[in-house]
């Protein structure tokens, strides 16, 4: 089973204890820029680079952050939302 942990400045997929794919930010003040998503070539087209970032956007939402992407799919996933 995947499971999406947030963990200093990014959140990190794991299938068991194996990573299998991460999405980054950068912090400054109170902005959050998310620089980079990435996910294992054998678990792509599953969906897990898009809970990555939901989970970045989720915590930046808790947290009272802005949200801001440099990373293309994290700023089609922040535009569809």
């Amino acid at each position: 089973m995947i499971e999406i942990k947030f963990e200093n400045n990014k959140s990190v997929a794991y299938d068991g204890n194996r990573k299998i794919g991460e999405c980054n930010f950068v912090e400054s003040e109170n902005t959050w820029n998310i620089t980079h998503t990435e996910v294992d070539s054998l678990y792509q087209g599953q969906g897990i680079a898009r809970k990555l970032v939901e989970s970045i956007i989720e915590n930046a939402k808790n947290q009272d952050k802005e949200l801001v992407a440099e990373c293309f799919y994290a700023k089609k996933v922040i535009s569809l939302r």
